[in-house]
C-alpha cells in the first residue's frame, strides 16, 4: 500500500511539473510574441527585429523607420604587445525616410606604452581617426521570412596625427568602403547576420590604395520579451596575403525602455600583434513620433 501511494505522488508531481513547464514556456512564447509585435506590426511599414552586433554595428536597424534615431559612445582598450591603444567614439545614427539609414562617427585613438624601454619610434600617435559618413538602404524587408537585405557605403575621411596639426594637411587619406548586409531571425531567439564588403584606404602622400576585405559574421541569442542579447561576432580580414579573425562574445543589456549598454571581448585567433581587447557601448535613442 506505501508503494502505491509512492507512485501515485510521483505521478502527480511529474503531471504538476509538467503543467508547470508548459505555463512556463507559454509564459515565453507571449513574451517574445508582444516584443515582436510591438517591433514589427505597431507601424504599417514592415520592419523585422534583428539583433544588431555591438563592435561592428550597423548604420540604423535594418527596415529604418522615418525619425529614427540613436547616439553611441563608444569605449575600448587593445592590448597590442608593447603598447596599450584606447579608442573612443561618438556616434549619431538618424532616418530621414523609411528604409534609409545615415550615420556620422568621429573615432580616437591614444596609445600608451605599457614596457618602460619601448621604443616610442615605434609607436603610432595619438589621434582624431577622422570623420566617418555612411549610408545603409534596406532593400529587402520580409516579416513573414524574417529576414531582411540592405547595401550602404561608409567614408572615412583620415586625418593626421595631433603632432602634424598645422605642419601639414589635416586629412592624409580616404576610405572607401561599400558593404552589403543579410540577416535572419529564426523562430523567436536566434538572430543571424552578414555584414561585408571591401574596405580601401588611400594615402594621399604617395596616392597608394590597400584594399582589405571585411567579412563579419554573427550570432546571437535574444532573451524572452527584451531587447537583451548574448552573441558572438567573427570578424575576418582578408588581404592578398594574410587573414586575421577575432572572435568577439558580447552581451546587450536594456537599463531603460530608450537606453542600452554593450560589452564586448574580443580575441584574436593568431595574436601577431594584438592580444585581449575589450569594448563598451552606449545607446541611446531619443523617442520618436510614429
Amino acid at each position: 500500500m506505501k508503494n502505491l501511494f509512492l507512485i501515485l505522488g510521483l505521478l502527480l508531481s511529474v503531471s504538476l511539473f509538467s503543467q508547470k513547464l508548459d505555463t512556463l514556456k507559454i509564459e515565453k512564447d507571449r513574451l517574445d510574441s508582444l516584443y515582436i509585435e510591438e517591433v514589427e506590426n505597431k507601424r504599417k511599414t514592415d520592419k523585422v527585429l534583428h539583433a544588431e552586433p555591438l563592435f561592428i554595428d550597423l548604420i540604423r536597424d535594418l527596415g529604418a523607420r522615418k525619425g529614427e534615431k540613436e547616439w553611441n559612445v563608444g569605449f575600448g582598450m587593445t592590448d597590442n604587445n608593447k603598447f596599450d591603444s584606447y579608442e573612443a567614439l561618438v556616434e549619431y545614427e538618424w532616418a530621414p525616410i523609411n528604409r534609409l539609414g545615415l550615420e556620422i562617427e568621429v573615432p580616437f585613438t591614444f596609445f600608451y606604452p605599457n614596457e618602460d624601454d619601448v621604443d616610442k619610434s615605434i609607436m603610432p600617435q595619438n589621434k582624431i581617426n577622422g570623420l566617418k559618413l555612411a549610408a545603409q538602404y534596406s532593400f529587402f524587408v520580409s516579416e513573414k521570412h524574417s529576414t531582411s537585405m540592405a547595401i550602404g557605403y561608409l567614408n572615412e575621411f583620415e586625418f593626421v596625427n595631433f603632432s602634424h596639426y598645422g605642419n601639414e594637411a589635416f586629412v592624409e587619406g580616404n576610405v572607401y568602403n561599400p558593404f552589403f548586409v543579410a540577416a535572419k531571425r529564426w523562430e523567436q531567439n536566434f538572430h543571424t547576420l552578414i555584414y561585408t564588403g571591401p574596405q580601401m584606404q588611400q594615402h594621399f602622400s604617395d596616392n597608394s590604395m590597400h584594399t582589405t576585405w571585411q567579412i563579419n559574421t554573427n550570432l546571437h541569442y535574444m532573451i524572452d520579451g527584451t531587447r537583451n542579447f548574448i552573441g558572438l561576432e567573427f570578424n575576418k580580414e582578408i588581404t592578398y596575403d594574410d587573414f586575421d579573425m577575432a572572435i568577439r562574445p558580447q552581451m546587450r543589456l536594456g537599463i531603460t525602455d530608450n537606453l542600452l549598454v554593450g560589452i564586448v571581448a574580443g580575441v584574436p585567433i593568431k595574436r601577431e600583434s594584438q592580444r585581449f581587447s575589450t569594448f563598451f557601448r552606449l545607446i541611446y535613442e531619443p523617442k520618436h513620433k510614429h
